[in-house]
């Protein structure tokens, strides 16, 4: 046996070697299962004591860290290769690959000319390096933003002396095969483990299996994996139906256990599982999509324009070489190769400046769909309320104070095994307060049967010392008077008939209308011949009902101003709870939300998935919910056009933050709600939501700015060489200058991500729709083919290139007509960014950011010195009359004053800007 402990290079466990397939490993594990649990822990080197802090860091050290493959940044040279992967770089790399074959292997030596190539080159290696630079501090941010939110696990460690083991909380991914865990309700399964001790524990496996309903696991072993004859086994069932064994990535539902660890990271069967995801295109979320439908939307204009600009230089100029180079110098033109860049470094910059704001966010791309929400579901308690549950009132079944009730409670509460919510604490203090009188300690415990979300109630068992054994039972008042068949009156028990019951339920209505949540005690003197040592929840039935439990959750101070807030920015907010809906709408209305006719979940079960669209419409209030029903309702949410987001942090809110948009949870949550969800608040509270919310939709707005502006810009710049090209009679610019220009815009853009947003674009949701930027391109960018025809009318005829064309055959008038547009198009297309970036008047009404401005004006200083520079000739440029600078002015003040006049038809047309 020993022989398979012997360390592997890069092992992660001892159970299964590296690159081990998931049948492989499935084998060893059921194995492992069949083995008594002496062989288990000399197999392991490893005691019931647990390892000791010396035996874990060496193992840590020699077989790594407890962490399975998953979605990371390759390595810098791989990552720097991949950012000039786009369609928009390969253009480039095409028309650089086309002007080196002309210019210059074909080319005699002294008439090689690389001026097209190194500006091919620079604008490549720009959009290249950049994008990569962007994305390599994007990552590097994300990963250390993932660092402040760390899951941790209970571990039991050895001391080097002979004394009581000690435990600790270490981060998940220093666990080691070997080490003794325990687990609670909450807690995420950390390795693949083989149980020493349980006691009613039920995992949910739908991570692994779909299936929604926890499994119980025993530390006997039950059901085991059969083996096929070539010694595997029979698939993931077999091995997922061990009893005695739990999987890394499930998550407790109720009870407790303590196991050995038997597989960590890679090795585990999740493990296994995630190197298969990890190795298969990710499913495109709704931000992908988006890009990439913009993205096609260009090329498909390009694929259109470029032939067309191309046929005609070729018919009316005769060179099709040239005509060739020049289209596809066109081509760049109409595509936003800096796309990628700029949309890394607004969600990068949108990450880190949400986390000034205590707002982690996991997964960069989840920026944009938190700008982009506009419902938000929420859980109530430490949302909505101070998440301070107080015990107001022990009251007997006729609402008079009881202190028998509140000994009841205590017994329940104090020897309950799972994870303590915040009304077993209230309960604990208020008798802490009392003193030793109402606890009573002459009781052992028996068996639990823990709380879970379909029956809503957790019970003990509890022996005396004369053997006589007693159930105590609390849970919510419904689901209690279910299992109740009588009644304490005093010191008589009567029969709970059905007069009797409603009473108790008014009673219980009047205290939730008070704004009290309300808990019912009963309990169960266990007959002689029925006791034993473990319990099912078949038999919490014949209790009988001992007096309520009140409790008061104040509502937060800011939850009425958040609320507020995020209406005032179209977020609706609804509450998905599990709580009693008369004390939900008691809370609603205290912080401001109408709550109408709350939608409780046995009607929501009822209900086909078309009903359910057409009910959440109009529903604030969705209570008594199970985990799937929250879910139900934000999918209902999402069939009905809305961009969702869900805030909780419980077990029970895990498979709804992983149906929402955007998954919302806080630190302080449970693991698999952590794990779950896209962004994690580090305050759990409804104002950091709102300013996530506002520098989200900020994030998002920058880069519809750049994807607006350049599209309309350069769709405008493609139309004016269309008309230049049916009747100049040579380019209105070269290839060469074509691509210098926009080279020179595109690095002015670069700065565009801490350009500020108007507060009126902040006020709404917004979504990736590729037709608004197809209307807006098709209205914004012909304003600028005006004033480019009216600067070939001027060039042609004031300025002489006509004449020069008519009287030397053309050189002289092609240069000062290059010259001419290449400045009034590169200022035109610069200044324009400050009237296309607000709906408002530019710099008289909104402003942009000082790096905008100074981006935007070196731009256009260097469009005004390039054709006096040294270098103009070699660039094809002549120096202009100075006068020409009158008539430049004079066409900017006009294209500034079409534009903010086809703007403001635009905007009372379409009702907005972007």
């Amino acid at each position: 046996m020993t022989k398979n402990l012997t360390p592997r290079k890069r092992n992660r466990g001892f159970i299964a070697a590296p690159g081990k397939t998931g049948d492989q490993i499935a084998f060893r594990l059921a194995h492992e299962a069949l083995l008594p649990q002496e062989e288990t822990f000399k197999r392991l080197r490893s005691q019931p004591e647990g390892l000791t802090s010396a035996e874990a860091a060496q193992r840590l050290e020699q077989y790594g860290r407890n962490e399975v493959a998953h979605d990371k940044p390759p390595h810098a040279l791989i990552q720097l290769l991949l950012a000039f992967k786009n369609p928009f770089v390969m253009v480039l790399i095409a028309l650089a690959a086309i002007s080196y074959v002309m210019d210059i292997a074909m080319a005699a030596p002294d008439d090689q000319d690389w001026t097209k190539v190194i500006i091919l080159a620079s604008m490549i290696g720009v959009s290249g390096l950049l994008r990569f630079w962007q994305e390599y501090r994007s990552a590097k941010a994300a990963e250390k933003l993932k660092s402040l939110v760390r899951n941790t696990a209970t571990v039991q460690r050895r001391p080097t002396s002979p004394t009581v083991p000690l435990r600790m909380e270490v981060p998940m991914t220093e666990l080691v095969v070997g080490d003794i865990v325990h687990l609670q309700a909450g807690d995420m399964v950390p390795a693949d483990v083989r149980l020493l001790e349980s006691r009613d524990l039920f995992i949910s496996q739908a991570v692994l299996t779909g299936e929604a309903l926890p499994v119980e696991k025993y530390d006997t072993l039950g059901a085991v994996a059969a083996k096929s004859a070539d010694g595997q086994t029979d698939g993931d069932a077999g091995l997922l139906d061990l009893s005695n064994a739990c999987f890394m990535g499930t998550n407790v539902v109720s009870g407790t256990a303590r196991a050995v660890v038997v597989a960590t990271g890679t090795d585990t069967y999740f493990g296994s599982l995630a190197r298969n995801v990890v190795s298969h295109k990710r499913i495109e979320t709704s931000f992908d999509k988006g890009v990439n439908s913009v993205s096609w939307l260009l090329i498909r204009f390009m694929l259109v324009m470029v032939p067309i600009v191309f046929m005609i230089n070729g018919v009316t100029k005769g060179d099709w070489m040239s005509a060739l180079t020049f289209a596809l110098a066109v081509a760049v033109g109409l595509t936003p190769e800096m796309l990628p860049m700029i949309v890394s470094a607004n969600l990068a910059k949108g990450a880190v400046a949400m986390a000034r704001r205590k707002v982690v966010v996991k997964r960069l791309n989840s920026v944009q769909n938190f700008g982009a929400m506009d419902v938000l579901c929420t859980d109530k308690t430490g949302t909505l309320t101070q998440d301070k549950i107080i015990l107001e009132h022990h009251y007997d079944v006729y609402g008079d104070k009881d202190e028998t009730t509140l000994q009841l409670a205590w017994l329940n509460s104090f020897h309950q095994s799972g994870m303590k919510n915040l009304m077993d604490i209230a309960i604990v203090e208020r008798a802490d307060e009392l003193g030793e009188r109402v606890k009573l300690r002459h009781y052992s415990k028996v068996d639990e049967l823990p709380f879970d979300f379909e029956r809503r109630r957790l019970s003990v068992i509890l022996q005396e010392q004369n053997g006589q054994q007693l159930m105590v039972s609390k849970g919510a008042v419904e689901e209690m008077l279910a299992v109740c068949s009588h009644i304490q009156d005093g010191d008589e028990v009567r029969a709970l008939n059905a007069e009797e019951r409603a009473r108790l339920l008014r009673l219980s209505q009047e205290f939730n209308a008070e704004g009290y949540r309300v808990l019912v005690v009963a309990t169960r003197h266990i007959p002689s011949d029925e006791r034993k040592n473990a319990y099912q929840t078949a038999d919490e039935k014949g209790l009988v009902a001992r007096g309520f439990l009140t409790f008061l959750d104040p509502p937060k101070d800011s939850a009425a101003p958040a609320i507020k807030a995020l209406n005032e920015y179209g977020v609706t907010v609804k509450v998905l709870t599990g709580d009693n809906p008369i004390v939900t709408a008691k809370v609603c209305r205290d912080v401001g939300l109408n709550p109408g006719k709350p939608l409780l979940g046995p009607e929501i079960e009822a209900m086909d998935d078309v009903a359910l669209c057409a009910a959440v419409k109009h529903t604030t209030i969705f209570a008594k919910l199970t985990p799937l029903q929250k879910s139900r309702v934000v999918k209902a949410l999402q069939a009905n056009g809305h961009t969702v987001g869900f805030l909780g942090d419980g077990i029970n809110d895990a498979p709804a933050l992983r149906d929402a948009d955007v998954g919302i949870s806080v630190d302080s949550g449970a693991d698999i709600a952590k794990e779950t969800a896209d962004i994690i608040l580090l305050e759990k509270s409804l104002m950091v939501l709102e300013e996530g919310v506002i520098k989200g939709r900020e994030t998002f707005g920058n880069i519809l700015k750049y994807l607006n502006m350049t599209a309309s810009s350069n769709f405008g710049n493609v139309f004016s060489v269309l008309v230049a090209s049916a009747w100049l009679p040579w380019e209105p610019m070269l290839a060469m200058q074509l691509l210098l220009q926009n080279l020179i815009y595109d690095l002015s853009q670069m700065f565009l991500p801490w350009d500020k947003m108007d507060p009126d674009f902040l006020k709404k949701p917004r979504k990736w729709e590729a037709g608004n930027i197809k209307r807006f391109m098709l209205w914004l960018g012909p304003t600028s083919s005006v004033f480019d025809i009216t600067t070939y009318i001027l060039l042609w005829t004031v300025f002489g290139a006509g004449a020069a064309y008519h009287m030397h055959g053309g050189d002289g008038g092609q240069l000062i007509m290059n010259t001419g547009w290449f400045m009034e198009g590169l200022i035109s297309q610069t200044l324009v960014v400050h009237m296309l970036r607000t709906r408002k008047i530019p710099f008289l009404q909104s402003t942009a950011s000082l790096p905008v401005l100074l981006s935007t004006s070196i731009a256009i200083a260097i469009a005004c010195y390039l054709p006096f520079s040294p270098i103009a000739s070699s660039l094809g440029f002549i120096q202009l009359d100075t006068s020409y600078f009158w008539w430049l002015l004079l066409t900017m003040a006009g294209y500034l004053a079409l534009t903010q006049t086809v703007k403001t038809i635009y905007i009372k047309r379409y009702g907005q800007w972007f």
